[in-house]
């Protein structure tokens, strides 16, 4: 069965242990644009608000500081408040290889952006779903009706023009030599452009959800069994000192560690290909026992209030994003996202949260992570 992304704001008023799951869809090119309000995955960004979008600074990794490719985006109102009648969460990721380090999430980012159902972007009444507006003519070197114009290569803000043409412009100069050497040489002051698709983005497919479907007695077994590797985990060795005590524990803690890959892979065993679970307030699905974040980990909100977990992002994605073959991979074992508990504004702006990025543990048998 498949669900329209928008029920994915059902989400918002469940408990704990429901999770709505994501997956992969074709999708026909217009469905995938900002008015329809999609969760996609891939492409060029699909902008929510038109105005205030983040800073080319912002979109930049902080270790290489090349600009970051638009990863996915998940439409996630908030049911019964205005302010978050519209609501998507945008994801960034680096697509510098080497700036994929053991469970370092500085390569990617994340940001929310919201508007109330009167704003000056959208009609009030929703879209239709079974056919494109009659005014359909996708431009995505400007934003209607904003006039902000947009990088060809990635999608982002771009203000920066062709000296020649004048008549695409990029984020900066690596997207314009990027662009220059791809196609923009032959067709630069020609007529028409031959090339449409950019080489930068990752390649495009729809969101689309299901509620994911388990048995109470399952859940009940596998809270209790997470329950007792807790209290295993922190009961105190009388003879720590010892270094066959060290060794138990040691030996102990690979134990964890697979038992939890374990319960991870039973956990995805009914759909192997999802590719996002959502649960706002609830908790995340761990790949490993190590790297998990403490409640003081995940800072709070620039506006004071506490960051919630919303979805993560598995590893299947991995499979869909085409990287491995042009030596280029990127590389993640789970992405947490956690977003402001109370959704504040900042007039309009594009609010960035935050990524917790859990890797595969060194130590773990690579037969039983999930092919990429």
């Amino acid at each position: 069965m498949t669900v329209n992304p928008a029920n994915m704001s059902s989400a918002s008023s469940m408990s704990t242990a429901e999770v709505v799951l994501g997956f992969l869809e074709d999708a026909e090119p217009w469905r995938l644009l900002s008015p329809q309000f999609p969760s996609k995955v891939g492409g060029k960004p699909a902008w929510l608000s038109q105005g205030g979008l983040p800073s080319l600074p912002g979109l930049e990794c902080e270790i290489c500081r090349l600009p970051m490719a638009f990863l996915l985006q998940v439409y996630a109102p908030i049911s019964g408040d205005d302010r978050c009648f519209h609501r998507t969460l945008f994801l960034f990721c680096c697509k510098t290889r080497e700036c994929y380090t053991l469970n370092d999430s500085r390569c990617m980012k994340v940001f929310r952006s919201q508007l109330s159902r009167r704003n000056a972007f959208y009609p009030y009444n929703p879209p239709s779903e079974d056919e494109p507006p009659h005014d359909y003519e996708p431009n995505m070197s400007v934003l209607s009706p904003s006039g902000v114009k947009l990088c060809w290569v990635c999608g982002c803000p771009g203000t920066k023009a062709c000296s020649r043409c004048h008549s695409v412009t990029y984020c900066g100069k690596h997207h314009q030599t990027l662009h220059w050497k791809h196609s923009h040489k032959k067709e630069c002051c020609s007529q028409e452009a031959t090339v449409v698709t950019s080489p930068f983005v990752f390649p495009e497919s729809e969101l689309v959800t299901e509620p994911e479907e388990e048995g109470e007695d399952v859940e009940e077994k596998e809270t209790k069994e997470a329950e007792e590797e807790a209290e295993t985990a922190n009961c105190p060795s009388i003879e720590s000192t010892l270094i066959e005590t060290d060794l138990e524990e040691m030996a102990m803690h690979e134990t964890e560690d697979n038992e939890v890959f374990q319960r991870f892979k039973k956990k995805i065993a009914p759909e192997p290909h999802q590719v996002v679970r959502y649960s706002r307030g609830g908790s995340p699905l761990w790949i490993s026992s190590k790297h998990i974040p403490t409640d003081q980990d995940i800072p709070s909100c620039t506006c004071g209030a506490k960051r919630t977990f919303e979805f993560q992002v598995m590893p299947q994605l991995l499979n869909s994003l085409c990287e491995d073959s042009t030596g280029a991979s990127i590389d993640w074992g789970t992405l947490a996202i956690y977003t402001c508990s109370v959704n504040c504004n900042h007039d309009d702006l594009y609010c960035p949260e935050f990524i917790w990025k859990q890797d595969f543990s060194p130590d773990q048998p690579t037969e039983t992570q999930p092919t990429q």
